[in-house]
């Protein structure tokens, strides 16, 4: 088995929902891959709170944010394990911009 790292960027510009966002897609991270988070930038027009769940489990709960300004929303590393849902939620509509950066772990068969 080898281990391939990839360092990653995702970005959504989610101007009018309010609701869960799925940065990494549905079904993502893939059983055989685990995401090590390093940041999560978010901006807004408005001043809604942000809400982080990873697992199940509420990683970031109800963070406000300053309207028009970039906040960083971690302090360490989360890690995200494969099979698993992360979702980003904001409690308003408003233009809200979010930034993830992250190393893709995946493991892959070899033969």
């Amino acid at each position: 088995m080898a281990v391939v790292n990839q360092y990653k960027f995702v970005g959504i510009d989610d101007s009018t929902s309010g609701s869960a966002l799925t940065p990494f897609g549905s079904g993502n991270p893939l059983i055989s891959e685990t995401y090590l988070i390093k940041s999560i930038l978010v901006t807004s027009a408005g001043t809604p709170v942000v809400t982080i769940v990873n697992n199940s489990i509420t990683a970031i709960k109800s963070k406000a944010l300053t309207a028009n300004e970039t906040t960083e929303l971690l302090t360490q590393p989360l890690i995200v394990e494969g099979g698993k849902t992360f979702t980003i939620q904001s409690s308003t509509s408003d233009s809200f911009d979010v930034a993830i950066s992250y190393l893709n772990i995946k493991k892959e068969v070899t033969t």
